[in-house]
């Protein structure tokens, strides 16, 4: 009897193929929640007596991160069901398409708080500070969901990167490379580092920061950190502290890594009285948001010495005016916003929202439901 099943599962697969695309899609949503750290709901849509199957289902195309192919298209509109599912390229011009959706998958910037019939909206980035300012969310109960650990993998790459050019001086060498100068001395003037045995601040241990921790164990780094709701930690992580020990853990630390969300309490959390605990050799990489440092204080503390270098990915303002004094500091790397682009994140990407949308459709337990009191 097994036999023959089996043989009935393989002669779908090879009459339907796109049954099997959609088993695969499945089954790579698990394999990514099993090594990404993404949150389910604690119970299912269908317990909530006023949820219902979705009629319209809108998707906004991210049009920086490349167009849909038409598998991902085909794989997306399995999930759907029943429903209407309607691509929209130009938003501007496709209003009316986009007010009259129960389901919109985008950035939440496109909705507003006349979409009466909008149920879900699936955020596309990680971060929700512009989300929480949308009256959309205020005035109507709309689930909201995010993508939450998707870009943990290649951010915290960049994170490790940073490290390792702080460590060996890259920054430094490559200034000397584009004036045409072997300075050997360079060596012996800039502290160059081996990470094994330092220890790593990750402040914020969620999705992202894990991923950092996790590269960072690995190096042989000591991994501390800390996060707002509770202590608990995988086992490579050494320690975590609530965020009111956040002074204490940063006096140890010889590399910091702000992985916070934007929210009311991480809202200029690095200031000068932060920087004042810090060892004066220690290093300060910021891939949360700009927001969450004064800036003119961190450039007084890398004026002073009382910090000895700065990696940002994001900053405040942002983009940073061409003639701000960061640009010019030897001992600050900058990237453009872009630490969490890479050459696997768009598949990432598009099995996460399939996935959220094969759930939402069924009313099962939905992924990265985010807490609007808490704000992330």
């Amino acid at each position: 009897m097994k036999t023959n099943f089996n043989k009935y599962f393989i002669f779908l697969f090879l009459i339907f193929p796109q049954i099997g695309a959609a088993v695969e899609a499945t089954d790579a949503a698990k394999n990514m929640m099993s090594e990404l750290t993404i949150r389910e709901s604690k119970l299912p849509l269908s317990s909530d007596p006023s949820w219902r199957p979705p009629g319209r289902i809108v998707l906004v195309s991210p049009g920086r991160r490349g167009d849909i192919s038409p598998e991902t298209i085909s794989l997306l509109e399995s999930a759907a069901g029943s429903a209407e599912f309607t691509i929209v390229r130009d938003p501007e011009n496709e209003r009316e398409k986009i007010d009259e959706a129960d389901v919109l998958l985008a950035s939440c910037g496109v909705a507003h708080a006349g979409m009466k019939k909008l149920k879900w909206l699936h955020h596309f980035s990680a971060g929700v500070e512009n989300c929480l300012k949308n009256t959309a969310f205020s005035k109507n109960n709309i689930l909201l969901t995010n993508m939450k650990g998707v870009y943990g993998p290649g951010i915290a790459e960049h994170v490790i990167a940073m490290i390792f050019s702080f460590s060996r001086g890259m920054h430094q060498f490559k200034a000397q490379q584009s004036l045409g100068k072997w300075n050997r001395g360079l060596a012996t003037e800039y502290p160059m580092l081996e990470i094994r045995g330092k220890t790593i601040l990750i402040v914020g241990l969620g999705g992202i920061g894990t991923e950092i921790a996790w590269r960072a164990n690995a190096l042989g780094m000591k991994v501390i950190a800390t996060r707002n709701s509770s202590r608990d930690k995988p086992g490579f992580v050494d320690y975590v502290g609530l965020a009111d020990e956040l002074y204490e853990l940063a006096e140890q630390a010889d590399f910091i890594v702000n992985a916070t969300p934007l929210t009311s309490s991480t809202k200029g959390l690095f200031d000068s009285k932060f920087f004042n605990v810090l060892k004066p050799s220690s290093y300060f990489i910021n891939i949360g948001r700009g927001k969450s440092v004064i800036t003119e204080d961190l450039v007084s503390a890398l004026k002073s010495g009382k910090l000895a270098g700065a990696g940002l990915d994001v900053v405040e303002p942002e983009p940073l005016p061409e003639d701000h004094i960061l640009w010019q500091m030897p001992n600050v790397i900058i990237t453009p916003h872009i630490s969490g682009r890479s050459d696997l994140v768009m598949k990432r990407f598009w099995i996460f929202v399939r996935e959220n949308l094969r759930r939402y459709v069924r009313g099962e337990r939905m992924l990265n439901v985010v807490n609007i009191k808490r704000e992330y």
